[in-house]
């Protein structure tokens, strides 16, 4: 099992990826793009962008949730 911690992101979190990463056990976060709204195509690059800033903190993007859906 891995340990995760739900995260924000840096423009809606005041907890910071430094902080969580020194929580023993935890190696990555859940996250979502939180500055977009439903019915908005995620873009590629936000998406790597959000996984890159995760792992530039020693940290895993273990999952994305509130995956917005879009029915036309």
């Amino acid at each position: 099992m891995q340990m995760t911690l739900r995260w924000y992101g840096s423009k809606y979190d005041t907890v910071t990826l430094k902080q969580i990463r020194q929580i023993p056990g935890v190696t990555g976060v859940i996250s979502t793009l939180y500055g977009t709204q439903p019915g908005e195509v995620w873009e590629m690059e936000d998406i790597l962008a959000l996984k890159k800033e995760i792992e530039d903190a020693g940290l895993e993007l273990a999952g994305i949730e509130s995956v917005n859906i879009h029915i036309y």
